[in-house]
């Protein structure tokens, strides 16, 4: 699958849920008097950086600077037209999508919201630390996934031209996806 579009009508069609994060991949700082070089530092990390959004299937986004929230960088790519009009589909999402799921009729699931920030009481308190933990247990393949693409040297810190690394993600996911399927099959007897 190589675009968001696909992703989301696999995703449809199978029935399954489907977990989105976004991640930040370190990059050589732009030329000395580039228009754009303020782009490329991350609010996050301050650091030069481009962020990729990841979908649990093994499908990447194109990177963007990495001054780019996670909501904006889904938005860009199309996904709240892409779940609004498509298949029923059900996303998993930290809270930097907060409020994607209002726009896309409920199909992206962000943690729970805290209502009360002084004196809660005890009983929802205890709620809502069980409600985003079982949030957090169900998106934590996401998580692993992204941590298996960083383990890469060429995705911990990229030094190659920013314009060649949306392929390079791509490359290593489908390796990384091919290893794990590989994993599951049953080894051959003699």
């Amino acid at each position: 699958m190589r675009t968001l579009a696909e992703v989301v009508d696999h995703l449809g069609s199978s029935g399954t849920t489907g977990i989105i994060d976004g991640t930040e991949i370190r990059v050589r700082r732009p030329a000395a008097g580039r228009r754009d070089r303020d782009r490329f530092i991350s609010g996050k990390n301050k650091q030069n950086a481009v962020k990729s959004m990841v979908v649990t299937d093994g499908n990447c986004s194109p990177t963007r600077p990495g001054s780019c929230a996670d909501i904006t960088h889904a938005r860009q790519l199309g996904l709240v037209k892409l779940l609004a009009d498509g298949p029923a589909v059900e996303i998993l999402a930290d809270a930097g999508y907060q409020g994607l799921g209002a726009q896309t009729g409920g199909r992206v699931i962000t943690p729970p919201h805290r209502k009360f920030k002084k004196n809660a009481s005890d009983r929802y308190e205890e709620m809502h630390e069980r409600q985003r933990k079982a949030h957090s247990s169900r998106r934590i393949r996401v998580e692993h996934g992204i941590a298996h693409l960083k383990n890469w040297r060429v995705l911990a810190r990229h030094l190659g031209r920013r314009e060649h690394i949306s392929d390079t993600v791509q490359a290593v996911a489908a390796v990384l996806s091919y290893q794990q399927t590989a994993d599951l099959a049953p080894a051959r007897t003699m």
